[in-house]
């Protein structure tokens, strides 16, 4: 786009026209996509989260951009996505999994303890024989191990984030395998 297109677009969108908005938005997204290609995570599945998260911020740089300041926008839209996009990964990281049940935490090496309306003893440890490996080894570690998901993301070479979905996928299968109501 030229700089004077792009000068004329700035004014149209500063009094409200809608066209020139979205032409300013879809005329950067490219600059969402170079961005979200910078940023290397281990899970792929989080790829188009990053991506969302930075057409969000663009819309709202575009939103709040002042050209009469004579800043250029790509610089001021750099920092806005990349930060967006940095905060959302680190609210993904630290996103609590799903809470497991008081009656849950009676696990000890071989048996798994669950109470409804009585005791039942169930063994946890078919149940975890049952799971795929890596979940097999976050919830042995978590439960048996009793090691914290910071520290087995640190010793796994794994984004804090991905212990926590591989916790609950892992929990909700033993539930499934045990007959247990969530």
């Amino acid at each position: 786009m030229s700089p004077e297109r792009e000068s004329e677009l700035w004014r149209l969108c500063s009094q409200g026209d809608m066209n020139a908005r979205e032409e300013l938005i879809v005329s950067y997204r490219p600059l969402v996509w170079w961005i979200a290609g910078k940023i290397h995570t281990a899970d792929n599945a989080l790829r188009q989260d990053i991506i969302q998260e930075g057409m969000l911020a663009l819309i709202r740089a575009v939103d709040k951009f002042e050209p009469e300041r004579e800043l250029k926008f790509s610089t001021y839209a750099y920092h806005k996505i990349h930060g967006q996009i940095i905060n959302m990964l680190e609210r993904s990281e630290k996103k609590a999994p799903l809470p497991v049940p008081d009656e849950w935490l009676g696990i000890n090496e071989h048996d798994f303890y669950y109470d409804n309306d009585g005791d039942d003893w169930l063994d946890a440890s078919a149940a975890v024989s049952k799971l795929d490996g890596r979940e097999a080894e976050i919830v042995s570690a978590l439960f048996f191990e009793g090691k914290k998901p910071k520290d087995i993301a640190r010793e796994k070479s794994l984004d804090l984030s991905h212990v926590y979905r591989l916790r609950r996928a892992a929990i909700a299968k033993m539930r499934l395998l045990l007959g247990v109501e969530a």
